[in-house]
């Protein structure tokens, strides 16, 4: 089919360009053409398969422009041999007077050498396509694998961080009610082995919201025995924050942050709440006179970690606005939940 395709193609455009009939020739000559070009077209896909195989085996299957356009001037260069082997002592041998001329038409040249690389080009591209589809793909899942690989290494990385300024603000604590309160010393370590627990093990999916809270309700609880007696704190948690799935640790680090500047009026707002499909956590805090009278950069390197992971967790589906305005800090963090 392949070897008739070229050679009625060839017929086509040669005849129609020197007025001939096809059907008026002789019946021989006509059989040997074809004949021919069967020929070319079993010896040409076998050639063609040969150098899939080459290919396959000689480079890795990568898409590059780089790897198309090496295989098919390999391609074509093979088949420009083999049609000019063929065809051209065919064409002398039938069409010429004197068989031992050396020339042939350049009309002829053009046919047996452009219609054939056309063809060969158009079987290329039918028969790489899967190869090159699948390259495609692979690529494709290779990247995002990596990128995956990459995203929770930062991911893990940027969690890990959280631990050490908690470590230490939790073992100053438990350290200074050894001497004093002994019995608060104990339920201090019993809040802190509650919250490690939840660190250590809660951390690779997305939990309940209810987890997220009970985890901040202990948090708030151990902060507040190293908080001075002044601070005069409100908590409001949503009843209706229960099932959503929200990636954890996420209100942590605004609560640490609060927290670690309260001052001035020692007056601190924590609330969450459900508003349509979104959580929307909102804390506030007083800030100490020296830092209402100089400009500082919101937040430290834990706000700057919630930022990156907000990114690489809800990217397009988040907002946190941070401000300083007179004598308050607020933080407001909005995230889509699953269900």
């Amino acid at each position: 089919m392949y070897g008739l395709l070229v050679y009625f193609t060839v017929r086509l455009l040669h005849d129609t360009d020197i007025n001939q009939r096809f059907w008026e020739r002789d019946w021989y000559i006509n059989a040997i053409e074809m004949a021919c070009s069967i020929f070319v077209g079993y010896i040409g896909i076998a050639l063609f398969e040969g150098l899939f195989r080459y290919y396959d085996k000689r480079w890795p299957v990568q898409l590059c422009y780089q790897g198309v356009v090496r295989e098919l001037l390999i391609l074509v260069g093979a088949n420009l041999v083999l049609v000019n082997v063929i065809f051209v002592p065919m064409d002398m041998a039938l069409h010429q007077p004197d068989w031992k001329a050396w020339w042939i038409p350049w009309a002829d040249v053009a046919d047996i050498n452009m219609i054939p690389t056309l063809y060969a080009i158009v079987y290329y591209g039918i028969a790489r396509s899967s190869t090159w589809l699948r390259a495609y793909v692979d690529n494709k899942v290779q990247l995002e694998k990596v990128t995956n690989e990459h995203l929770e290494t930062e991911l893990k990385f940027l969690k890990a961080q959280y631990h050490p300024h908690f470590l230490f603000n939790a073992l100053n604590t438990i350290y200074f009610q050894m001497d004093e309160d002994t019995a608060g010393a104990k339920r201090s370590i019993e809040k802190f082995s509650e919250l490690l627990r939840y660190q250590l093990y809660d951390q690779q999916q997305q939990v309940p919201v209810m987890q997220e809270i009970e985890y901040l309700q202990s948090f708030i609880e151990l902060q507040k025995i190293r908080s001075t007696d002044k601070l005069k704190l409100k908590v409001d948690f949503d009843k209706q924050l229960n099932g959503q799935l929200v990636y954890p640790l996420l209100f942590l680090p605004l609560v640490e942050n609060a927290f670690k500047f309260v001052g001035g009026e020692y007056q601190m707002l924590i609330e969450a709440k459900v508003e349509g499909n979104k959580i929307e956590f909102k804390i506030e805090n007083s800030i100490p006179p020296l830092l209402i009278k100089t400009e500082t950069k919101a937040g430290g390197i834990g706000l700057e970690n919630l930022k990156r992971r907000l990114d690489l967790l809800y990217p397009g589906k988040h907002s946190l606005k941070l401000n300083k305005e007179n004598n308050n800090f607020t933080a407001e963090l909005e995230v889509e939940y699953e269900r």
